[in-house]
């Protein structure tokens, strides 16, 4: 916490009062960014459509270049067909590189003795502080 406090000090108390004004100016904090986020993505799209009305991929303006890219992204509606297919035509690339957390967890209760390869877990002690009634 600080140089000059000895943590033995400070009370239990006090340490869940002080995490809780850190974490209400948190959410104050979130509160504007998300605000701005809006109003960056408004003139985001302002700028987008004006370049697009004026045919421009890229223009230069004294704040800075800015270029009309294009970005695709894919999903699917039928996992359990796009899986399918995913295995059929062995394309497991396809796929990002991710465990699903809560399945893995189930997984492994249900299947005790049963591990995939290379698996790794941490598991570490957190807290949970919900606000006093």
């Amino acid at each position: 916490m600080t140089d000059t406090t000895d943590d033995e000090d400070i009370t239990l108390n006090d340490l869940v009062r002080i995490h809780s004004k850190i974490k209400a100016k948190i959410e104050q904090f979130d509160a504007q960014i998300a605000k701005l986020e809006e109003q960056r993505t408004e003139v985001r799209m302002a700028i987008k459509d004006r370049m697009k009305a004026q045919g421009l991929k890229t223009v230069n303006t004294d704040s800075g270049t800015v270029s009309l890219v294009t970005k695709t992204r894919y999903n699917t509606q039928d996992w359990d067909s796009f899986k399918t297919f995913v295995i059929e035509h062995q394309v497991v690339d396809l796929l990002e590189k991710r465990i699903a957390q809560s399945n893995m967890a189930t997984f492994l209760e249900e299947n005790p003795g049963l591990l995939p390869p290379g698996l790794n877990s941490i598991t570490e002690f957190d807290i949970r502080v919900t606000k006093a009634k």
